[in-house]
C-alpha cells in the first residue's frame, strides 16, 4: 500500500497594513491613530453627544472618565519586575487628538437609575423576570427620552453597577441572595389554584421567556429596535479604585488606565461616525467576506436556529443580514440552510454590494466553521451573477493538534503558515509580533485550519486566502488592539447570534455590524 507524503511549506506573511488620515499608513492601530488621526480625516473637530445612563455614583465616574480622556492618559510607570520591554502599551494622547472628535462632559445626556430599584429587580425570584426587569430600569430612560426631548444622542452609555453582572449573566448562581416573588410567580401561582384549566394553561408561555437571561444580550437586542447603538461599561472598569476589597486591593483585575482608554475611545467613535476609525490598507478591489452565524433559538421546541450573515468590505465596515430562522441544525451538530434561505441570505447580501458600488463584487468569500453542503453550495451560485467568484472557506481553531516550536524566547511569529497544499493550510494569527517585542497570550498558540473547500469559478491562491485572513484579524473596532486570533467574520458571530435570536430583536432585514457589539 501506497501513501502520499505531505511535505510542509512554511512561510511567513507580512504583517497586514491599515489606513489612516491623510492616505497614511501603518500596521498599529494606536500608532495610526496617534500619528495620523483616523481613516475619514475631518478639517474641524466634531462634537459627539453621548447619553449616560446609571446610578449616580455611575455618573459621576462616568463624567471624571470623560474629563480625563479629553486629555493625555499615560501608561504607569513600569514595576521593577518588569523584564521585558512594554511595546504593547501606549499612552492616549486624548480624544480630540486622536479622533478628532470630542465631548463636553458638562453636556452629557444624563439620566439616573435607583440602587436600590436594581438591588430589588435583581433578586426576583424568577431569573427570565430578574433581568428582564432589570434590563427595563435601564430601557425605560432611553423611551422616556425619545418621547419627551428632541436632542438624540449619537450613542447610549449604560454605566453598570456590578452587581448587574453577579446576577444577571446566564450563567449567574445568585446564591446567598435573598429572593423574592415577581409578578411572574405570583401569576404561577394564581395559575396552579386552578385546577380545572391546568392542561390547558402553558406556564411557561411568557413573554420574559422570549429572552435569554442575560443583561448584555437583551439591551442590545432592544436598543437595536430602539435604532440606538451602545456602549456597556462597568463602574469597576470606570473607576476600580473605588471598588476594593477589606485588604485594600481592587475587588477586579483591569487595564491600565490608557489602554481603557484606547479601548472605549475606539469604540465610542466607531458606533457614532459614519465610517470606521482605520481600514486595511491595499485590499483587492471588488472583495467582499460574508461570515456566517448560526445560533439556536431559545426555549424553541422544534429546535430551530436563527441564520445571519456578516458582509465585510475592503472598506472596513460591516452589515448583518437576518436570515430565516428553521431546522439548520444537523445530526452531526454542523448547520446548513436549506435551498431557499441560502439563496434569499447570499442575494441580499450581493444586492447590498451592488447597491453601494454599482456592481456586483468580482469575488465573495463565504468564511464558516463548518463546510457546505452541495444543496447549500449550489443556491450560494445560484444567486451571484456569473462575473462574481463565490469562495467557501472553512476556518476552524484548533487545540493542539498541530504544535511549532521556535528556537528564541518567543513562539513562532504571527503570521507564519504551514501549507499543505492549494487548499489546505495551518495560519498562525496569534504570535510573536517583532512591532510588540512580545507574544501576548499564555501558551505556545495554535493555528488556525484553513481548507478552501470550494469555488464557483478559478480558485484563488492560498497564499492571498491566508493574507486576507490576517488582514482581517485587525478590524475589531469595539477595542484599539495590534490584532485578534480570529478574522471578524469568524470573531463576533457568536456575539451576533446572542442578539438575534432574542424575542426583543426580531423583524428587520440588515443592520450595521456597530449595533451589535
Amino acid at each position: 500500500m501506497k501513501f502520499d507524503v505531505v511535505t510542509p511549506r512554511l512561510i511567513h506573511l507580512p504583517e497586514p497594513a491599515l489606513s489612516f488620515g491623510f492616505g497614511q499608513s501603518t500596521d498599529h492601530p494606536k500608532d495610526g491613530l496617534y500619528l495620523y488621526g483616523p481613516h475619514k480625516a475631518d478639517d474641524r473637530n466634531k462634537v459627539i453627544t453621548i447619553g449616560v445612563i446609571g446610578t449616580t455614583e455611575g455618573l459621576e465616574y462616568f463624567r471624571r472618565w470623560g474629563r480625563s480622556v479629553l486629555g493625555d492618559v499615560l501608561v504607569p510607570p513600569p514595576k521593577k519586575t518588569d523584564k521585558e520591554h512594554r511595546l504593547h502599551l501606549s499612552n492616549f494622547p486624548g480624544m480630540p487628538a486622536a479622533f478628532g472628535v470630542s465631548f463636553d462632559p458638562r453636556d452629557f445626556i444624563e439620566y439616573v437609575v435607583d440602587g436600590d430599584k436594581i438591588e430589588t429587580t435583581t433578586a426576583l425570584q424568577n431569573h427570565h423576570e430578574a433581568v428582564a426587569q432589570t434590563v427595563e430600569v435601564f430601557l425605560e430612560r432611553v423611551r422616556h427620552h425619545d418621547e419627551n426631548e428632541e436632542r438624540r444622542p449619537d450613542v447610549w452609555a449604560f454605566v453598570l453597577p456590578e452587581i448587574i453582572y453577579t446576577r444577571c449573566t446566564r450563567q449567574a448562581r445568585r446564591s446567598g441572595v435573598t429572593l423574592s416573588p415577581g409578578e411572574y410567580v405570583k401569576r404561577q401561582k394564581q395559575r396552579s389554584n386552578l385546577p380545572l384549566l391546568e392542561d390547558v394553561i402553558d406556564l411557561t408561555k411568557e413573554d420574559i421567556f422570549d429572552d435569554v437571561p442575560d443583561f448584555h444580550r437583551q439591551a442590545k437586542a432592544k436598543l437595536l429596535k430602539l435604532g440606538y447603538t451602545s456602549q456597556l461599561v462597568r463602574e469597576t472598569t470606570l473607576a476600580p479604585e473605588a471598588f476594593t476589597n477589606a485588604h485594600g486591593y481592587p475587588i477586579r483585575g483591569v487595564q491600565d488606565a490608557a489602554t481603557i482608554a484606547w479601548n472605549l475611545a475606539t469604540g465610542l467613535y466607531y458606533k457614532t461616525q459614519a465610517e470606521p476609525p482605520w481600514k486595511i490598507a491595499n485590499m483587492r478591489d471588488g472583495v467582499c467576506y460574508v461570515g456566517l452565524v448560526f445560533k439556536n433559538l431559545p426555549n424553541d421546541r422544534n429546535n430551530h436556529a436563527c441564520c445571519a450573515a456578516q458582509m465585510f468590505l475592503s472598506e472596513g465596515d460591516g452589515i448583518v443580514f437576518r436570515g430565516a430562522n428553521g431546522p439548520w441544525q444537523t445530526e452531526n451538530g454542523e448547520f446548513h440552510l436549506k435551498s431557499t434561505a441560502a439563496r434569499d441570505l447570499i442575494g441580499k447580501v450581493l444586492e447590498t454590494y451592488e447597491e453601494k458600488f454599482g456592481a456586483p463584487p468580482k469575488e465573495l468569500f463565504i468564511h464558516g466553521r463548518a463546510g457546505f453542503s452541495s444543496e447549500e453550495w449550489r443556491a450560494f451560485e445560484a444567486a451571484a451573477p456569473k462575473e462574481t467568484n463565490i469562495v467557501g472557506v472553512r476556518i476552524k481553531t484548533t487545540t493542539g493538534q498541530v504544535k511549532l516550536f521556535r528556537d528564541g524566547k518567543y513562539p513562532t511569529l504571527r503570521g507564519t503558515a504551514m501549507i499543505l497544499d492549494q487548499n489546505n493550510a495551518f495560519l498562525w494569527t496569534s504570535g510573536y509580533a517583532p512591532r510588540l517585542d512580545t507574544y501576548i497570550g499564555p501558551e505556545t498558540p495554535n493555528p488556525l485550519n484553513v481548507t478552501v473547500l470550494k469555488s464557483s469559478g478559478e480558485r484563488p491562491d492560498i497564499e492571498t486566502v491566508l493574507s486576507d485572513i490576517l488582514a482581517l484579524t485587525k478590524i475589531n473596532y469595539n477595542a484599539c488592539n495590534y490584532s485578534d486570533g480570529l478574522p471578524v467574520t469568524i470573531r463576533f458571530a457568536n456575539k451576533v447570534g446572542d442578539v438575534l435570536i432574542m424575542g426583543s430583536a426580531r423583524g428587520g432585514g440588515k443592520q450595521p455590524f456597530k449595533f451589535y457589539i
